[in-house]
């Protein structure tokens, strides 16, 4: 299997029960999140008070004041365009849902939406996947220093991500483990226990072979199926062959390696390359590599080089200079032709002219 997509926005996605989170990560995010969720009906009435004042002198919606249940109705009841309105009109909106979530649904199921259904960067949604692409294992079993830096992502996962980012990462985690001693929920001698843990993270941000392929394969699938089929649970068959791909990447990073250095020891600053292979009788690609890594941010590792659009330079040429030749052609070229190497001017239909000229600046007559 290359990957599993278990949400319509691509990413990993497993739903769990209130039960099987880890309490410190229930109490982070209510700390972080909400301090008073389980004592308010939905909406937090000093929380939007404070952000009301702040807005009517800013002219505009600054400060959120939104509660565990606002951001829950949000999510699942607004449209996509509607959930980035910064408007009054949509906060009141999602007040109202807020207030009619909590008269249906229990605080706990209330908070088991919101960490099932919220994004933690890594195309990770809900903290089971969370926890399952930082740290490897189940949200049940992440510790309070795991829990704490979970609980940071969702307010701006590219942000704190600890995979791009691990000193912001760290000083977020640090500001939920101070809320987390001020609401009570931990004393400062755990705080400070946690905040001096060393965290160690998974491999791999998130499990995914030939990450390049995928991501193109789902894009395809984007344009081919309809929102309720991409929904569904289907099984993709692709044409990759995994031996050929793992093949294809040990070739591009020992190929890299190879001319990195020439005879001197001298580098030759190549640092990214891409292969596709493709079988010439069916059309089928057996192995795509876009880059030599997918998360190497400093070759833009993520850029499927395969399918970056390239100028074509110099290999039009022959295509042109065929035509050229065309015996169907008024007058074509014949073996004879002279060509002058002159300056020339072309117009244009939009009235401009073009002026080619060749790579040096200079004609030869």
């Amino acid at each position: 299997m290359l990957y599993e997509s278990l949400s319509a926005e691509g990413g990993r996605h497993a739903v769990l029960s209130l039960e099987n989170v880890s309490p410190h990560l229930r109490d982070a995010t209510i700390a972080t999140e909400d301090r008073n969720f389980y004592q308010h009906p939905g909406v937090d009435l000093w929380g939007i008070a404070r952000a009301f004042w702040i807005n009517l002198r800013g002219g505009e919606v600054l400060a959120g004041g939104s509660t565990i249940t606002q951001q829950v109705a949000r999510t699942l009841l607004f449209s996509v365009e509607e959930r980035f309105e910064n408007t009054i009109r949509r906060k009141l909106r999602e007040s109202v849902l807020a207030w009619q979530l909590t008269r249906r649904y229990s605080k706990d199921e209330i908070l088991a939406l919101y960490l099932n259904q919220s994004y933690y960067g890594g195309l990770s949604y809900g903290v089971e996947a969370a926890a399952q692409t930082y740290f490897g294992k189940p949200a049940a079993e992440l510790d309070l220093a795991e829990s704490a830096l979970l609980a940071g992502l969702p307010q701006a996962p590219s942000l704190y991500n600890p995979f791009l980012n691990p000193e912001t990462a760290q000083e977020r985690q640090k500001v939920v483990l101070g809320l987390m001693e001020k609401a009570g929920f931990i004393t400062a001698q755990e705080r400070e226990l946690a905040e001096g843990e060393p965290l160690i993270f998974s491999t791999a941000p998130y499990p995914m072979e030939a990450p390049h392929f995928v991501l193109w394969v789902r894009a395809q699938l984007d344009s081919l199926l309809t929102p309720e089929e991409l929904a569904s649970s289907i099984i993709v068959r692709t044409t990759l062959d995994l031996n050929w791909q793992h093949h294809a990447e040990r070739a591009i990073n020992q190929h890299l390696e190879t001319i990195q250095k020439d005879m001197s020891g001298l580098g030759h600053n190549v640092h990214n390359a891409a292969l596709a292979a493709i079988d010439t009788h069916t059309g089928a690609i057996r192995a795509m590599v876009g880059s030599p890594d997918y998360f190497a941010e400093d070759i833009s590792g993520a850029v499927n080089m395969t399918l970056a659009p390239r100028q074509p330079g110099s290999a039009l040429k022959p295509l042109i200079y065929a035509a050229a030749f065309d015996p169907a052609q008024a007058n074509p070229w014949t073996a004879a032709t002279m060509i002058l190497d002159v300056p020339r001017n072309f117009a244009l239909h939009d009235g401009k002219s073009y002026a080619p000229k060749n790579y040096d600046n200079r004609f030869h007559g």
